[in-house]
This record gives C-alpha cells, sequence and structure tokens, in this order.
C-alpha cells in the first residue's frame, strides 16, 4: 500500500473534522493496559474535563461514561437501558438523525411513536405537549443539534415539558458538544449523549453518555439490556476511571490531551466564540450569494454546522462534481446529506449542502475554503 497516495484534505464536513498534529501526535504515545494505573492516568483526566466541559459541578449528581464505538452506540445505550418492555418511547425528529434515534428504538423492539417535524424546522413546544399528551411516553428522545439540517433546537425548553409529564428525556448532542456552551445542571437531561469525532476535535471511537439520577435509577431496574448497551455496566466500571470493554487506547491517549487543551490552553468561552464567529462568517457569506438561502429558521442556526438552500438549476449532481472540483483544490466538500436531497428533489425542492464549522477549525481556514468555494459556486449556478 502506498500511503502516499492518502489526500490529506482540508475537512469541512461535518465530521469527522480536523485535527490537531497535536492531537495526530498524541496517537503515537504509549499504549497502556485497560485495567492498570496507567488507564487512571488518561482518563482521570479525561473524565474530570469532560464534566468541566458539561458545566458540571464537582458535587454534581451527573455520571459520565465513555462508550466504546461512537456516538450512535451511546444512543443506543440510552434507548436499551431507559426503555422497559411495558414503557412507550416517543421519538421527536427534526431530521436525519432525530429519524436514527427512531430506528434504534423500533430495531431494539421498544414499543416507539414518532413525532416528526419538515427538515428545516426546529422542533414546537405546542405540538410536543400535544403529542406528550397523547402518548404518554415514559421516555421521550430529543436531538440538540441535527446534524443533516443545522437546526439547534431549544433543548431545555423541551427537557421541562417532558419532565412535566413525568417522562425521562434522552438527548443527542452528538454535533454540538465542545462547541457551544452546555449548562447540564440547567438544561437537565435525563441522558446526554455525544461523541469525539466532532465538534472535540478527535478521531472518532468513543461515545460518551452524562446520565442523571433518574436515569441512573432507571436503568437498573429495565431487563435485557444487552452488555455492550448497559448503561448501568457502563457507570460501574466508569466509578473507577475505566470502560467497560477495551477501549482505543490511542483515542485515549489523544482525547486526554485534546481535552486539556480545551480546558486549559484555549479555554471554554474561547472555544465557544469562535465557534459562533466562524457560523457568522459562513452566514455572511452565504447572504451575500445571490439566490442561495441559510436552510434553518432564525433563532435556530447551529454553531456548528450550517446547512445552504441552493437555487436553479443546481441540483444533487452539481453538488457532489462541486465536491470533486474543491477535492482538486485540496478541500473536502459536503454536498449535504443524501437520503435529504433525495427526498426534497423527489418533493420538487432544491437540495442543500453543508459547511462544517466545528472543533479546532480556525477562522483562517473558513476564510480560505470560503474564498475557494465562492467562485466554484457562482460558475456552477451560473449553469
Amino acid at each position: 500500500m502506498n500511503t502516499n497516495d492518502f489526500t490529506d484534505l482540508k475537512l469541512f464536513i461535518t465530521g469527522p473534522t480536523y485535527i490537531r498534529p497535536e492531537v495526530r501526535q498524541a496517537g503515537c504515545l504509549p499504549e497502556f493496559g485497560h485495567r492498570d494505573s496507567e488507564a487512571v492516568k488518561r482518563f482521570g483526566s479525561i473524565f474530570t474535563n469532560l464534566a468541566t466541559l458539561a458545566g458540571l459541578p464537582e458535587d454534581s449528581d451527573y455520571k459520565v461514561a465513555v462508550i466504546n464505538g461512537s456516538g450512535t452506540c451511546a444512543m443506543e445505550t440510552a434507548v436499551r437501558s431507559l426503555a422497559g418492555p411495558d414503557d412507550t418511547v416517543l421519538s421527536v425528529s427534526i431530521g436525519a438523525f432525530g429519524d436514527l434515534f427512531h430506528k434504534l428504538a423500533v430495531l431494539n423492539g421498544k414499543r416507539t411513536e414518532a413525532l416528526h417535524y419538515e427538515p428545516g424546522q426546529a422542533m414546537d413546544l405546542a405540538s410536543l405537549e400535544r403529542a406528550l399528551d397523547e402518548v404518554k411516553p415514559s421516555l421521550v428522545l430529543l436531538t440538540h443539534n441535527e446534524t443533516s439540517t443545522g437546526v439547534t433546537n431549544d433543548v431545555a425548553a423541551a427537557v421541562a415539558l417532558v419532565h412535566s409529564r413525568g417522562a425521562l428525556a434522552a438527548v443527542d448532542g452528538v454535533s454540538i458538544f465542545g462547541g457551544a456552551p452546555l449548562d447540564l445542571p440547567t438544561m437537565q437531561p435525563d441522558i446526554y449523549l455525544t461523541a469525539t469525532q466532532k465538534s472535540l476535535g478527535l478521531p472518532a471511537g468513543f461515545g460518551l453518555a452524562f446520565a442523571g439520577p433518574k436515569a441512573v435509577a432507571k436503568a437498573e431496574t429495565v431487563p435485557n439490556k444487552g452488555w455492550i448497551t448497559d448503561l448501568t455496566a457502563h457507570l460501574g466500571r466508569a466509578a473507577k476511571l475505566q470502560t467497560l470493554t477495551t477501549p482505543n487506547t490511542s483515542l485515549a491517549n489523544q482525547m486526554a490531551v485534546q481535552l486539556d487543551y480545551i480546558i486549559n490552553e484555549e479555554g471554554m468561552e474561547k472555544r465557544f466564540a469562535r465557534h459562533i464567529a466562524m457560523r457568522d462568517r459562513v452566514h455572511e457569506f452565504v447572504n451575500n450569494l445571490d439566490g442561495f438561502e441559510l436552510f434553518a429558521p432564525e433563532g435556530y442556526r447551529s454553531p456548528t454546522v450550517t446547512c445552504v438552500q441552493v437555487p436553479e438549476p443546481l441540483k444533487t449532481v452539481q453538488l457532489k462534481a462541486i465536491k470533486e472540483t474543491m477535492r482538486d483544490k485540496g478541500y473536502l466538500f459536503d454536498p449535504g446529506y443524501g437520503k435529504l436531497n433525495t427526498a426534497m428533489e423527489g418533493a420538487g425542492k432544491q437540495p442543500v449542502f453543508r459547511i462544517g464549522h466545528m472543533g479546532d477549525t480556525s477562522m483562517a481556514m473558513v476564510d480560505a475554503f470560503l474564498a475557494t468555494l465562492g467562485p466554484v459556486l457562482k460558475e456552477a449556478s451560473a449553469g
């Protein structure tokens, strides 16, 4: 194999994201035994810094778990562990990854009802309230940041509504955690789920879960949770600063280094402000393109990913061609979530593309990408 053929593209997709050279180098640090004291050297700081990034005080009753696999593995763990055989699950979807959360519940045999919104729209509390009263769920699945559409929900308000009906709230925060402030004690989800490969600026390989006391108590009562998807088992090992099964030790080394950088070098406030500044720069760029429109509604636009609806005559086939044009210029462009664009074109609507601006991507990198992308889009849209 000739590794010289592996192109080091500048990633502006929605994950995986750009990885700093220091984080890449950390992958070469010594491997270690996952039941040895060397593991504690890594995971001790990992657990502490994750809690800090989530806004948790030292005396918080939230428990943190590192789950081998992906954010999807963490989401499936929540479904398997928080819904028993007599429970009903309500999945609230504003896009493809809300649909995935629903699918995980269905495939695991949970009695599941769905509340769907049109892609590009945010969750509406009035319709959520009606669904809660009709379905009477024990567990509600919510999306904080919908990666396929660039829409950020008002999760705190939704969680409060869910709790008012006596249900548990499980929140998918895969593409926003590490890119925006997260005050879990205020938001109060019963479990918040995320992953490493997006706003944290790390390779894929770990799902992350922040479980509140009601979720911990519920998981202890649910039978047939499996093994890899047993939240109780994960939390038992996390109490020892370990993972349930053998972790990717290279990723653990990288995570220890990166979280220390986020908390103690860049700083959380500067990191979050950088994400907002990058988002605003991308929005300015889109607003200056004739016919192109921001897909997410005002007030619900993600700090980590922007979705853009294109004008005629552009279609999905042209967006895929733009991807290859940008590849030749050293960038990986995101031509939009495939199933979403297929559905939109089938309904006679214009497709979308996405720009990821998260993790350790810098403003200078964003500016260079947009300066290259602008002429390509203008030429393509001119027909």
